[in-house]
Protein backbone atom coordinates (compact mmCIF):
# COMPACT_ATOMS: atom_id res chain seq x y z
CA UNK A 1 0.00 0.00 0.00
CA UNK A 2 3.28 2.02 0.50
CA UNK A 3 3.66 2.56 -3.17
CA UNK A 4 0.31 3.48 -4.03
CA UNK A 5 0.84 7.17 -3.17
CA UNK A 6 4.12 6.95 -5.92
CA UNK A 7 1.44 5.38 -8.44
CA UNK A 8 -0.43 8.18 -8.12
CA UNK A 9 1.94 10.83 -8.45
CA UNK A 10 3.84 9.19 -11.53
CA UNK A 11 0.23 9.14 -13.12
CA UNK A 12 -0.15 12.33 -12.53
CA UNK A 13 3.15 13.29 -13.61
CA UNK A 14 2.46 11.78 -17.09
CA UNK A 15 -0.88 12.84 -17.45
CA UNK A 16 0.33 16.24 -16.70
CA UNK A 17 3.28 15.67 -19.06
CA UNK A 18 0.74 14.98 -22.30
CA UNK A 19 -2.67 16.45 -21.13
CA UNK A 20 -1.48 19.60 -22.89
CA UNK A 21 -1.20 18.75 -25.88
CA UNK A 22 -4.22 16.36 -26.04
CA UNK A 23 -6.39 19.18 -25.13
CA UNK A 24 -4.43 21.81 -28.17
CA UNK A 25 -5.85 19.02 -30.55
CA UNK A 26 -9.48 18.20 -29.62
CA UNK A 27 -10.27 21.89 -28.87
CA UNK A 28 -9.40 24.85 -31.12
CA UNK A 29 -8.38 28.03 -29.69
CA UNK A 30 -8.18 31.35 -30.21
CA UNK A 31 -4.33 32.32 -30.66
CA UNK A 32 -2.43 29.77 -31.88
CA UNK A 33 0.16 27.47 -30.16
CA UNK A 34 3.54 27.90 -31.29
CA UNK A 35 5.58 25.20 -31.19
CA UNK A 36 9.98 24.46 -31.03
CA UNK A 37 11.83 24.65 -34.19
CA UNK A 38 12.56 21.14 -34.96
CA UNK A 39 15.74 19.60 -34.88
CA UNK A 40 15.96 18.76 -38.54
CA UNK A 41 15.86 22.71 -38.81
CA UNK A 42 18.58 23.76 -36.25
CA UNK A 43 21.00 20.76 -38.03
CA UNK A 44 21.24 23.77 -40.94
CA UNK A 45 23.01 26.17 -38.58
CA UNK A 46 25.78 24.98 -38.51
CA UNK A 47 30.02 26.56 -38.39
CA UNK A 48 29.50 27.92 -42.44
CA UNK A 49 26.04 29.01 -41.27
CA UNK A 50 27.05 31.44 -38.22
CA UNK A 51 30.07 32.47 -40.63
CA UNK A 52 27.96 33.25 -43.49
CA UNK A 53 25.28 35.41 -40.88
CA UNK A 54 28.65 37.36 -39.48
CA UNK A 55 29.79 37.76 -42.86
CA UNK A 56 26.90 39.41 -43.77
CA UNK A 57 26.63 41.34 -41.22
CA UNK A 58 30.14 42.83 -41.11
CA UNK A 59 29.66 43.66 -45.32
CA UNK A 60 26.72 45.87 -44.42
CA UNK A 61 28.90 47.50 -40.86
CA UNK A 62 31.55 48.10 -43.46
CA UNK A 63 29.63 49.82 -46.44
CA UNK A 64 27.44 51.62 -43.94
CA UNK A 65 30.82 53.03 -42.13
CA UNK A 66 31.56 54.24 -45.55
CA UNK A 67 28.45 56.42 -46.43
CA UNK A 68 28.76 59.87 -45.85
CA UNK A 69 26.78 61.30 -43.36
CA UNK A 70 24.61 64.01 -43.19
CA UNK A 71 23.87 66.63 -40.33
CA UNK A 72 20.80 68.53 -40.95
CA UNK A 73 17.33 67.45 -41.07
CA UNK A 74 14.56 68.94 -42.42
CA UNK A 75 12.26 66.58 -40.47
CA UNK A 76 11.99 64.49 -37.08
CA UNK A 77 9.53 61.86 -36.50
CA UNK A 78 10.77 60.74 -32.75
CA UNK A 79 8.53 57.79 -31.79
CA UNK A 80 7.82 56.32 -28.03
CA UNK A 81 7.17 53.06 -27.13
CA UNK A 82 5.77 53.74 -23.78
CA UNK A 83 7.10 51.00 -21.44
CA UNK A 84 9.47 49.59 -24.28
CA UNK A 85 11.91 48.13 -22.45
CA UNK A 86 14.94 45.94 -23.57
CA UNK A 87 12.95 42.63 -22.86
CA UNK A 88 9.75 44.13 -24.47
CA UNK A 89 11.89 44.68 -27.45
CA UNK A 90 13.32 40.95 -27.50
CA UNK A 91 9.75 39.75 -26.80
CA UNK A 92 8.59 41.84 -29.63
CA UNK A 93 11.44 40.24 -31.77
CA UNK A 94 10.43 36.85 -31.19
CA UNK A 95 6.46 37.52 -31.12
CA UNK A 96 6.28 39.00 -34.85
CA UNK A 97 9.04 36.76 -36.08
CA UNK A 98 7.04 33.52 -34.91
CA UNK A 99 3.65 35.24 -35.98
CA UNK A 100 4.08 37.26 -38.96
CA UNK A 101 7.12 35.67 -40.81
CA UNK A 102 6.91 31.50 -39.60
CA UNK A 103 10.38 32.02 -38.04
CA UNK A 104 11.74 30.56 -34.85
CA UNK A 105 11.76 34.04 -33.54
CA UNK A 106 15.04 34.58 -32.41
CA UNK A 107 16.73 35.38 -35.73
CA UNK A 108 14.38 37.85 -36.94
CA UNK A 109 15.07 41.30 -36.87
CA UNK A 110 12.70 44.66 -36.10
CA UNK A 111 12.76 47.48 -38.35
CA UNK A 112 14.35 49.62 -35.79
CA UNK A 113 17.05 47.51 -34.65
CA UNK A 114 18.21 47.38 -38.46
CA UNK A 115 18.75 51.30 -37.45
CA UNK A 116 22.64 51.86 -38.04
CA UNK A 117 22.74 54.03 -34.31
CA UNK A 118 21.89 52.17 -31.31
CA UNK A 119 22.70 53.68 -27.78
CA UNK A 120 21.40 53.20 -24.21
CA UNK A 121 19.30 55.43 -22.39
CA UNK A 122 19.26 56.53 -18.51
CA UNK A 123 15.93 57.30 -17.46
CA UNK A 124 15.29 58.18 -13.85
CA UNK A 125 13.68 61.42 -12.59
CA UNK A 126 15.60 63.71 -10.73
CA UNK A 127 13.89 62.59 -7.13
CA UNK A 128 13.11 58.67 -8.84
CA UNK A 129 14.92 55.70 -9.18
CA UNK A 130 12.40 54.31 -11.13
CA UNK A 131 10.88 57.19 -13.56
CA UNK A 132 7.12 57.56 -14.62
CA UNK A 133 6.36 58.67 -18.17
CA UNK A 134 5.92 62.37 -17.35
CA UNK A 135 9.23 62.98 -15.90
CA UNK A 136 11.13 61.22 -19.01
CA UNK A 137 8.78 62.61 -21.55
CA UNK A 138 9.45 66.32 -20.36
CA UNK A 139 13.63 64.90 -20.61
CA UNK A 140 13.12 63.61 -24.01
CA UNK A 141 11.08 66.68 -25.13
CA UNK A 142 12.23 69.37 -23.40
CA UNK A 143 16.03 68.25 -22.86
CA UNK A 144 15.46 68.79 -19.13
CA UNK A 145 15.47 66.20 -16.60
CA UNK A 146 12.70 67.01 -13.73
CA UNK A 147 10.73 65.10 -11.10
CA UNK A 148 8.38 62.34 -10.86
CA UNK A 149 4.95 63.08 -12.38
CA UNK A 150 5.66 66.31 -13.69
CA UNK A 151 5.26 67.70 -17.21
CA UNK A 152 7.05 70.42 -19.07
CA UNK A 153 8.63 72.28 -15.83
CA UNK A 154 11.95 71.65 -14.35
CA UNK A 155 12.52 70.45 -10.62
CA UNK A 156 11.64 74.21 -9.19
CA UNK A 157 7.90 73.42 -9.77
CA UNK A 158 6.53 71.08 -6.95
CA UNK A 159 2.77 69.74 -6.89
CA UNK A 160 2.96 70.79 -3.10
CA UNK A 161 4.25 74.04 -3.36
CA UNK A 162 1.44 77.21 -5.11
CA UNK A 163 3.72 79.35 -6.31
CA UNK A 164 3.08 81.33 -9.63
CA UNK A 165 6.39 82.96 -9.42
CA UNK A 166 8.23 79.67 -9.15
CA UNK A 167 5.84 77.90 -11.21
CA UNK A 168 6.61 80.54 -14.01
CA UNK A 169 10.41 79.62 -13.81
CA UNK A 170 9.97 76.11 -13.57
CA UNK A 171 8.28 76.47 -17.60
CA UNK A 172 10.08 74.70 -19.88
CA UNK A 173 10.22 74.88 -23.67
CA UNK A 174 9.78 71.58 -25.85
CA UNK A 175 11.16 70.78 -29.51
CA UNK A 176 7.48 71.75 -30.58
CA UNK A 177 7.99 75.32 -29.67
CA UNK A 178 11.51 75.12 -31.15
CA UNK A 179 10.23 73.59 -34.48
CA UNK A 180 7.19 75.92 -34.84
CA UNK A 181 9.49 79.48 -34.04
CA UNK A 182 11.06 77.66 -37.33
CA UNK A 183 8.29 77.93 -39.22
CA UNK A 184 8.45 74.08 -39.38
CA UNK A 185 4.97 72.28 -38.54
CA UNK A 186 4.17 70.16 -35.91
CA UNK A 187 2.16 67.26 -34.59
CA UNK A 188 1.33 64.52 -32.26
CA UNK A 189 -0.38 60.95 -32.39
CA UNK A 190 -0.95 58.70 -29.70
CA UNK A 191 -2.56 55.58 -28.69
CA UNK A 192 -3.32 57.29 -25.34
CA UNK A 193 -5.16 60.21 -24.19
CA UNK A 194 -3.74 63.26 -25.65
CA UNK A 195 -3.67 64.49 -22.50
CA UNK A 196 -2.08 61.87 -21.38
CA UNK A 197 1.70 62.02 -19.86
CA UNK A 198 3.65 61.66 -23.26
CA UNK A 199 1.84 63.48 -25.34
CA UNK A 200 1.19 65.83 -22.64
CA UNK A 201 4.84 67.07 -22.59
CA UNK A 202 5.43 68.60 -25.89
CA UNK A 203 3.43 71.15 -25.28
CA UNK A 204 2.04 71.51 -21.14
CA UNK A 205 3.15 72.64 -18.01
CA UNK A 206 1.62 70.81 -14.96
CA UNK A 207 3.49 70.42 -11.68
CA UNK A 208 1.06 67.20 -11.95
CA UNK A 209 0.61 64.74 -14.61
CA UNK A 210 -3.16 64.15 -13.51
CA UNK A 211 -3.94 67.24 -13.86
CA UNK A 212 -5.96 66.58 -17.68
CA UNK A 213 -8.85 68.44 -16.90
CA UNK A 214 -10.29 71.35 -14.15
CA UNK A 215 -11.46 69.33 -11.67
CA UNK A 216 -8.30 67.53 -11.38
CA UNK A 217 -6.35 70.49 -11.04
CA UNK A 218 -5.91 70.58 -7.34
CA UNK A 219 -7.63 74.24 -5.47
CA UNK A 220 -4.47 75.85 -4.50
CA UNK A 221 -3.40 75.41 -7.95
CA UNK A 222 -6.41 76.38 -10.36
CA UNK A 223 -5.48 80.27 -10.15
CA UNK A 224 -2.57 79.86 -12.13
CA UNK A 225 -2.34 76.74 -13.58
CA UNK A 226 -4.38 75.41 -16.64
CA UNK A 227 -5.88 72.01 -16.74
CA UNK A 228 -3.88 70.13 -19.50
CA UNK A 229 -6.36 70.37 -21.40
CA UNK A 230 -7.20 73.45 -21.89
CA UNK A 231 -3.34 74.45 -22.45
CA UNK A 232 -3.21 72.14 -25.55
CA UNK A 233 -6.51 74.12 -27.01
CA UNK A 234 -5.45 77.95 -26.15
CA UNK A 235 -1.97 77.59 -25.68
CA UNK A 236 0.94 77.24 -27.86
CA UNK A 237 2.56 74.88 -28.76
CA UNK A 238 -0.51 72.69 -28.64
CA UNK A 239 -3.34 75.76 -30.43
CA UNK A 240 -0.41 75.39 -33.23
CA UNK A 241 -0.63 71.97 -33.79
CA UNK A 242 -1.42 70.53 -37.24
CA UNK A 243 -2.01 66.94 -36.44
CA UNK A 244 -3.43 65.77 -33.17
CA UNK A 245 -4.41 62.47 -33.24
CA UNK A 246 -5.99 59.79 -29.89
CA UNK A 247 -8.14 59.75 -27.06
CA UNK A 248 -9.29 61.24 -24.17
CA UNK A 249 -12.17 63.33 -25.68
CA UNK A 250 -14.05 63.65 -22.59
CA UNK A 251 -11.11 65.52 -20.81
CA UNK A 252 -11.73 67.81 -23.66
CA UNK A 253 -15.55 68.26 -22.49
CA UNK A 254 -16.86 66.57 -25.88
CA UNK A 255 -18.92 64.60 -23.48
CA UNK A 256 -20.12 65.54 -20.28
CA UNK A 257 -21.33 61.92 -18.36
CA UNK A 258 -18.48 59.90 -17.15
CA UNK A 259 -17.79 57.43 -18.79
CA UNK A 260 -14.17 56.22 -18.36
CA UNK A 261 -14.08 55.12 -14.31
CA UNK A 262 -12.24 57.54 -12.37
CA UNK A 263 -10.90 59.88 -15.14
CA UNK A 264 -11.59 63.81 -15.53
CA UNK A 265 -14.69 64.88 -16.12
CA UNK A 266 -14.93 68.57 -16.86
CA UNK A 267 -16.69 70.60 -14.41
CA UNK A 268 -16.15 74.42 -15.86
CA UNK A 269 -18.62 73.30 -18.76
CA UNK A 270 -15.88 73.76 -21.43
CA UNK A 271 -16.19 71.87 -25.00
CA UNK A 272 -12.57 72.08 -25.90
CA UNK A 273 -13.24 70.31 -28.71
CA UNK A 274 -15.30 72.99 -30.17
CA UNK A 275 -13.44 75.39 -29.17
CA UNK A 276 -10.76 74.11 -31.44
CA UNK A 277 -13.51 73.79 -34.51
CA UNK A 278 -14.41 76.77 -34.00
CA UNK A 279 -10.55 78.40 -33.78
CA UNK A 280 -10.09 76.77 -36.93
CA UNK A 281 -14.05 77.92 -38.76
CA UNK A 282 -11.99 79.74 -41.53
CA UNK A 283 -8.97 77.21 -42.16
CA UNK A 284 -8.51 73.61 -43.79
CA UNK A 285 -9.64 71.32 -40.75
CA UNK A 286 -11.08 68.56 -39.91
CA UNK A 287 -12.76 67.02 -36.38
CA UNK A 288 -12.87 63.41 -36.94
CA UNK A 289 -13.72 60.63 -34.00
CA UNK A 290 -14.06 57.41 -36.20
CA UNK A 291 -12.28 55.30 -38.45
CA UNK A 292 -14.84 56.06 -42.00
CA UNK A 293 -14.60 59.94 -40.96
CA UNK A 294 -10.75 59.46 -40.84
CA UNK A 295 -10.12 57.45 -44.09
CA UNK A 296 -12.41 59.94 -45.81
CA UNK A 297 -10.55 63.18 -45.11
CA UNK A 298 -9.69 65.21 -48.52
CA UNK A 299 -6.31 67.32 -48.47
CA UNK A 300 -6.73 69.40 -45.00
CA UNK A 301 -4.21 71.16 -43.45
CA UNK A 302 -5.46 70.69 -39.59
CA UNK A 303 -6.70 67.40 -38.25
CA UNK A 304 -7.77 66.85 -34.59
CA UNK A 305 -9.12 63.13 -34.24
CA UNK A 306 -10.26 62.12 -31.22
CA UNK A 307 -11.55 58.69 -30.83
CA UNK A 308 -12.38 57.43 -28.06
CA UNK A 309 -13.04 58.73 -24.25
CA UNK A 310 -10.04 57.25 -22.59
CA UNK A 311 -7.28 55.71 -24.35
CA UNK A 312 -7.39 53.51 -27.39
CA UNK A 313 -8.56 50.12 -27.19
CA UNK A 314 -5.84 47.84 -27.42
CA UNK A 315 -5.02 46.78 -30.70
CA UNK A 316 -6.12 42.95 -30.60
CA UNK A 317 -9.37 44.57 -29.05
CA UNK A 318 -10.48 47.37 -31.14
CA UNK A 319 -13.12 47.55 -33.68
CA UNK A 320 -11.42 48.02 -36.91
CA UNK A 321 -15.17 48.61 -38.38
CA UNK A 322 -16.24 52.20 -40.09
CA UNK A 323 -17.20 53.19 -36.45
CA UNK A 324 -14.36 51.84 -34.85
CA UNK A 325 -10.95 53.24 -33.79
CA UNK A 326 -7.86 53.54 -35.95
CA UNK A 327 -4.95 51.92 -35.32
CA UNK A 328 -1.54 53.52 -34.63
CA UNK A 329 -0.22 53.10 -38.07
CA UNK A 330 -3.48 54.52 -40.01
CA UNK A 331 -3.62 57.75 -38.10
CA UNK A 332 0.19 58.00 -38.85
CA UNK A 333 -0.25 57.73 -42.02
CA UNK A 334 -2.82 60.23 -42.02
CA UNK A 335 -0.56 62.68 -39.97
CA UNK A 336 1.96 62.28 -42.53
CA UNK A 337 -0.01 63.22 -45.01
CA UNK A 338 -0.66 66.52 -43.60
CA UNK A 339 2.62 67.39 -42.50
CA UNK A 340 4.51 66.85 -45.77
CA UNK A 341 2.74 69.66 -47.28
CA UNK A 342 5.10 72.02 -45.31
CA UNK A 343 8.18 73.51 -47.01
CA UNK A 344 9.97 74.07 -43.99
CA UNK A 345 9.81 70.83 -42.41
CA UNK A 346 8.23 69.40 -39.49
CA UNK A 347 7.94 67.66 -35.99
CA UNK A 348 6.19 64.56 -35.36
CA UNK A 349 5.32 62.88 -31.92
CA UNK A 350 4.26 59.21 -32.38
CA UNK A 351 3.55 57.39 -29.13
CA UNK A 352 2.37 53.77 -28.91
CA UNK A 353 1.17 54.37 -25.56
CA UNK A 354 -0.94 50.68 -24.56
CA UNK A 355 2.47 48.58 -24.07
CA UNK A 356 2.92 50.12 -21.02
CA UNK A 357 -0.98 49.99 -20.24
CA UNK A 358 -0.66 46.30 -20.71
CA UNK A 359 2.37 45.49 -18.74
CA UNK A 360 1.13 47.33 -15.95
CA UNK A 361 -1.99 44.69 -16.45
CA UNK A 362 0.23 41.79 -16.75
CA UNK A 363 -1.51 41.18 -20.32
CA UNK A 364 1.79 39.90 -22.15
CA UNK A 365 -0.17 38.89 -24.99
CA UNK A 366 -1.64 42.81 -25.45
CA UNK A 367 1.14 44.43 -24.86
CA UNK A 368 3.48 42.32 -27.41
CA UNK A 369 0.85 43.29 -29.92
CA UNK A 370 0.97 46.95 -29.04
CA UNK A 371 4.65 46.99 -29.91
CA UNK A 372 4.09 44.93 -32.67
CA UNK A 373 1.47 47.77 -34.48
CA UNK A 374 4.44 50.33 -33.26
CA UNK A 375 6.98 48.50 -35.19
CA UNK A 376 4.61 48.39 -37.88
CA UNK A 377 3.94 52.24 -37.64
CA UNK A 378 8.29 52.39 -37.83
CA UNK A 379 8.33 50.60 -40.77
CA UNK A 380 5.63 52.82 -42.05
CA UNK A 381 7.46 56.38 -41.47
CA UNK A 382 10.66 54.85 -42.61
CA UNK A 383 8.88 53.75 -46.02
CA UNK A 384 6.81 57.40 -46.38
CA UNK A 385 9.83 59.49 -45.66
CA UNK A 386 12.87 60.82 -47.07
CA UNK A 387 16.60 60.40 -46.57
CA UNK A 388 16.50 64.47 -45.02
CA UNK A 389 14.09 63.04 -41.87
CA UNK A 390 15.39 62.13 -38.65
CA UNK A 391 13.72 59.31 -36.99
CA UNK A 392 14.62 58.59 -33.14
CA UNK A 393 12.96 55.04 -31.66
CA UNK A 394 12.94 54.99 -28.28
CA UNK A 395 10.88 54.05 -24.79
CA UNK A 396 10.53 56.54 -22.08
CA UNK A 397 11.14 53.86 -19.37
CA UNK A 398 11.45 49.66 -19.18
CA UNK A 399 8.73 47.17 -16.98
CA UNK A 400 9.59 44.70 -14.27
CA UNK A 401 9.04 42.10 -17.31
CA UNK A 402 11.54 39.20 -17.55
CA UNK A 403 12.19 36.45 -20.55
CA UNK A 404 13.48 33.53 -18.59
CA UNK A 405 13.27 29.48 -17.52
CA UNK A 406 14.78 27.17 -20.29
CA UNK A 407 12.15 27.39 -23.06
CA UNK A 408 13.23 25.83 -26.60
CA UNK A 409 14.70 27.52 -29.74
CA UNK A 410 11.35 28.65 -31.21
CA UNK A 411 9.48 27.94 -28.28
CA UNK A 412 6.38 30.39 -28.20
CA UNK A 413 7.34 33.12 -26.55
CA UNK A 414 3.42 33.59 -24.84
CA UNK A 415 4.31 29.46 -23.88
CA UNK A 416 5.63 28.18 -21.04
CA UNK A 417 9.57 26.49 -20.99
CA UNK A 418 11.03 23.00 -20.12
CA UNK A 419 14.01 22.17 -20.69
CA UNK A 420 13.60 18.62 -19.74
CA UNK A 421 10.49 17.02 -19.05
CA UNK A 422 11.48 16.94 -15.12
CA UNK A 423 11.27 20.28 -15.37
CA UNK A 424 8.21 22.61 -13.99
CA UNK A 425 6.68 24.44 -16.86
CA UNK A 426 6.93 28.07 -15.65
CA UNK A 427 5.69 31.08 -18.41
CA UNK A 428 8.73 32.36 -20.54
CA UNK A 429 7.21 36.22 -20.17
CA UNK A 430 6.71 36.95 -15.94
CA UNK A 431 6.54 40.11 -14.38
CA UNK A 432 8.21 40.86 -10.67
CA UNK A 433 4.94 42.30 -9.57
CA UNK A 434 1.59 42.85 -10.89
CA UNK A 435 -1.92 41.70 -10.39
CA UNK A 436 -0.58 38.41 -12.19
CA UNK A 437 0.20 37.09 -8.81
CA UNK A 438 -3.78 36.48 -7.62
CA UNK A 439 -4.82 34.78 -10.79
CA UNK A 440 -1.66 32.09 -10.85
CA UNK A 441 -1.42 31.58 -6.90
CA UNK A 442 -3.77 28.86 -5.55
CA UNK A 443 -2.95 27.80 -2.01
CA UNK A 444 -5.64 25.71 -1.73
CA UNK A 445 -3.83 23.38 -4.41
CA UNK A 446 -1.29 21.22 -4.34
CA UNK A 447 0.76 19.38 -6.76
CA UNK A 448 3.65 18.73 -8.16
CA UNK A 449 3.78 22.40 -8.98
CA UNK A 450 3.19 23.28 -5.63
CA UNK A 451 0.45 26.24 -4.77
CA UNK A 452 0.35 27.31 -8.38
CA UNK A 453 -1.84 26.57 -11.67
CA UNK A 454 -0.60 24.45 -14.05
CA UNK A 455 0.22 26.61 -16.95
CA UNK A 456 -0.28 23.83 -19.48
CA UNK A 457 -3.29 22.80 -19.27
CA UNK A 458 -4.76 26.70 -18.44
CA UNK A 459 -6.80 27.06 -21.32
CA UNK A 460 -7.06 30.79 -21.42
CA UNK A 461 -3.55 31.34 -21.77
CA UNK A 462 -4.40 30.58 -25.76
CA UNK A 463 -8.23 32.13 -25.21
CA UNK A 464 -7.85 34.96 -23.72
CA UNK A 465 -6.48 38.37 -24.74
CA UNK A 466 -6.23 39.55 -21.22
CA UNK A 467 -4.63 36.86 -19.81
CA UNK A 468 -2.56 37.64 -17.03
CA UNK A 469 1.13 36.00 -17.15
CA UNK A 470 2.61 34.88 -13.53
CA UNK A 471 3.60 38.09 -10.95
CA UNK A 472 5.62 37.00 -8.18
CA UNK A 473 4.49 39.54 -6.16
CA UNK A 474 1.01 41.16 -5.80
CA UNK A 475 0.24 44.68 -6.80
CA UNK A 476 -2.91 46.46 -7.80
CA UNK A 477 -0.67 47.49 -11.26
CA UNK A 478 3.15 46.40 -11.88
CA UNK A 479 5.20 48.66 -12.02
CA UNK A 480 8.05 50.01 -14.37
CA UNK A 481 11.42 49.32 -14.09
CA UNK A 482 14.34 50.99 -13.77
CA UNK A 483 16.85 49.52 -16.20
CA UNK A 484 18.69 51.67 -19.27
CA UNK A 485 16.25 52.03 -22.65
CA UNK A 486 16.95 51.57 -25.92
CA UNK A 487 17.26 54.02 -28.29
CA UNK A 488 17.90 53.04 -32.27
CA UNK A 489 18.18 56.54 -34.90
CA UNK A 490 18.82 56.25 -38.62
CA UNK A 491 18.75 59.74 -40.87
CA UNK A 492 20.76 63.19 -40.27
CA UNK A 493 23.01 63.22 -37.38
CA UNK A 494 21.58 59.96 -36.04
CA UNK A 495 25.58 58.87 -35.90
CA UNK A 496 25.62 61.43 -32.34
CA UNK A 497 22.78 58.43 -30.53
CA UNK A 498 26.17 56.22 -29.12
CA UNK A 499 26.94 55.16 -25.84
CA UNK A 500 25.13 55.62 -22.75
CA UNK A 501 23.66 58.80 -22.37
CA UNK A 502 21.32 60.96 -20.20
CA UNK A 503 17.60 60.92 -21.36
CA UNK A 504 17.21 64.78 -22.13
CA UNK A 505 20.24 64.81 -24.13
CA UNK A 506 17.39 63.74 -26.76
CA UNK A 507 16.26 67.10 -27.28
CA UNK A 508 19.42 68.47 -27.59
CA UNK A 509 20.25 66.60 -30.24
CA UNK A 510 17.12 67.02 -31.99
CA UNK A 511 17.75 70.98 -31.78
CA UNK A 512 21.25 70.62 -33.07
CA UNK A 513 20.39 68.18 -36.11
CA UNK A 514 16.89 70.30 -36.82
CA UNK A 515 18.78 73.72 -36.39
CA UNK A 516 15.99 74.47 -33.92
CA UNK A 517 16.25 75.78 -30.29
CA UNK A 518 18.83 76.08 -28.14
CA UNK A 519 21.85 73.74 -30.34
CA UNK A 520 20.65 74.96 -33.54
CA UNK A 521 24.03 77.57 -33.41
CA UNK A 522 26.49 74.73 -32.52
CA UNK A 523 25.96 73.21 -35.68
CA UNK A 524 28.03 74.73 -38.42
CA UNK A 525 26.19 72.56 -41.31
CA UNK A 526 22.98 74.86 -40.50
CA UNK A 527 22.58 76.93 -43.64
CA UNK A 528 20.41 79.85 -41.98
CA UNK A 529 20.41 80.16 -38.38
CA UNK A 530 17.88 83.20 -38.91
CA UNK A 531 15.60 80.70 -40.27
CA UNK A 532 14.74 78.97 -36.77
CA UNK A 533 14.00 81.96 -35.52
CA UNK A 534 15.47 81.23 -32.27
CA UNK A 535 16.74 83.85 -29.11
CA UNK A 536 19.91 81.59 -27.87
CA UNK A 537 23.08 83.35 -28.42
CA UNK A 538 25.87 81.45 -30.74
CA UNK A 539 28.75 79.78 -28.72
CA UNK A 540 30.89 82.24 -31.07
CA UNK A 541 28.84 85.39 -29.98
CA UNK A 542 29.94 84.42 -26.30
CA UNK A 543 33.00 83.99 -27.17
CA UNK A 544 33.46 87.19 -28.33
CA UNK A 545 31.65 88.77 -25.73
CA UNK A 546 33.57 87.10 -23.19
CA UNK A 547 36.83 87.97 -25.12
CA UNK A 548 35.73 92.18 -25.18
CA UNK A 549 35.12 91.93 -21.14
CA UNK A 550 38.56 90.14 -20.22
CA UNK A 551 40.14 93.06 -22.81
CA UNK A 552 37.98 95.57 -20.49
CA UNK A 553 39.31 94.50 -17.35
CA UNK A 554 42.36 93.81 -17.82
Amino acid sequence: MATLPLVLYLLSFIFSQNIAAVIFETNKTLFENIEPTPDAQLLKEDQSFWYGVAGDYLEQMIKLDQEPKKHVAKNVVIMIGDGMGISTVTATRIYKGQRNYGKSGEDHRLVYEKFPNVALVKTYNVDMQVPDSAGTATALFAGVKTRYRAVGVDVQAHKEVPDPEIFEKSKVESIMDWAQRANKHTGIITTTRITHATPASTYAHSHHRNWECDSKVSQNFQPFVKDIARQLIEDAPGKNFKVILGGGYQQLGHITRNLSNSECIRTDGLNLTRSWIERHENLSAAFVSNNEQLANIGDVDYLLGLFHENNLPYELLRDKGPNGTPSLSEMTQKGLNILKKSPNGYVLMVEGGRIDHGHHSNYARLALAESAEFEKTVSLVVDKTDSDTLIIVTADHSHAMAINGYGRRGNDILGYGLETENDKPALTLTYANGPGFAYHYSPNVSSILGPWIDVRTDMNRLNNSKYRHLATFQTDAETHGGEDVGIFAAGPSSHLIRGVMEQNYVAHLISYAACIGPRATTNPYCDNFKSSGANYPSFSLLCVTSFILLSFRF
